[in-house]
């Protein structure tokens, strides 16, 4: 009752939709999660632990509840879902609405592949100090719960894939959208559990499936050829919460250059007395 009384708040008289909604209770507990984690990681350390995993697994239903969570949400990423983000819904036959033309451009292709090759030799970085003994399991645990938190905020707020590499228009014309949990899970590979490597198994089964379907049905993938993808039909519309994110910014700086160049002419005044 609570949450549907806090979805209700949230929503009147803003333009946040139901998609947007579910996506800011990830990133509460994500962080949740995050933060509780490395407070439970600095304090094992403080007491001379090696790992948080013993702790962990000192409490099993709270392991397998955070387990069963992400194993829930890569499950619901296999069906069509009107709750789930357009960016992972094209991939399905019933989303794909003909535009008539069939030209298909996807200009970030070729950018998915750079991304790949940077995401693995910035994690081989941590697995090799991870191998090396300098980072622990804790570490590797530490930073994918970080990359979960990270993975939203790139959703809501702003993503470097986005802007630096890819330059597609939002996330629902996304090449790698899918990829995310499979880059959040990427440090358990060097963590040798079974609930780890489960984790990280969904994640890349949820990629094979993504890719073979890419490459079996492009046209679903392209705005050109499906009009799913237009902003017309978008149940998601981050692209407002990013251009506002992006306007008060703008408006912070503006206002910081005034009073840095007030606070100059002041000084001047002041010097000149």
């Amino acid at each position: 009752m609570w949450l549907e009384a806090l979805k209700k708040k949230l929503l009147k008289g803003s333009k946040i939709t139901t998609v947007s909604f579910l996506h800011y209770i990830r990133l509460f507990y994500r962080s949740v999660i995050f933060v509780v984690l490395l407070v439970c990681y600095i304090v094992d350390r403080v007491h001379g632990k090696e790992t948080i995993l013993t702790r962990m697994e000192s409490i099993p239903a709270v392991l397998w509840i955070v387990w069963a969570v992400f194993v829930l949400e890569m499950i619901f990423r296999f069906f069509p879902s009107k709750t789930e983000s357009p960016g992972c819904q094209k991939q399905f036959a019933r989303n794909y609405i003909k535009s008539g033309k069939t030209d298909i451009k996807i200009q970030d292709n070729n950018a998915s592949m750079l991304v790949l090759l940077i995401w693995i030799s910035f994690n081989l970085v941590f697995g090799a100090l991870h191998m090396k003994g300098i980072f622990d399991d804790g570490i590797m645990i530490l930073l994918c719960s970080a990359y979960s938190v990270c993975d939203v905020i790139c959703i809501l707020f702003f993503c470097p894939f986005q802007s630096w590499f890819m330059k597609n228009k939002c996330c629902s014309t996304c090449r790698i959208y899918n990829w995310d949990y499979a880059m959040m899970f990427t440090p358990l590979f060097f963590v040798s559990k079974t609930y780890t490597w489960t984790l990280l198994a969904l994640s890349v089964i949820l990629v094979i499936r993504w890719e073979i379907t890419f490459y079996r049905h492009p046209e679903r993938f392209s705005e050109n050829t499906n009009d799913y993808l237009k902003c017309a039909n978008c149940n998601e519309k981050l692209c407002a919460h990013k251009d506002q994110l992006q306007s008060l910014w703008k408006q912070i700086e503006a206002y910081t250059a005034k009073r840095k160049s007030q606070l100059e002419k002041e000084s001047e005044t002041g010097d000149l007395k």
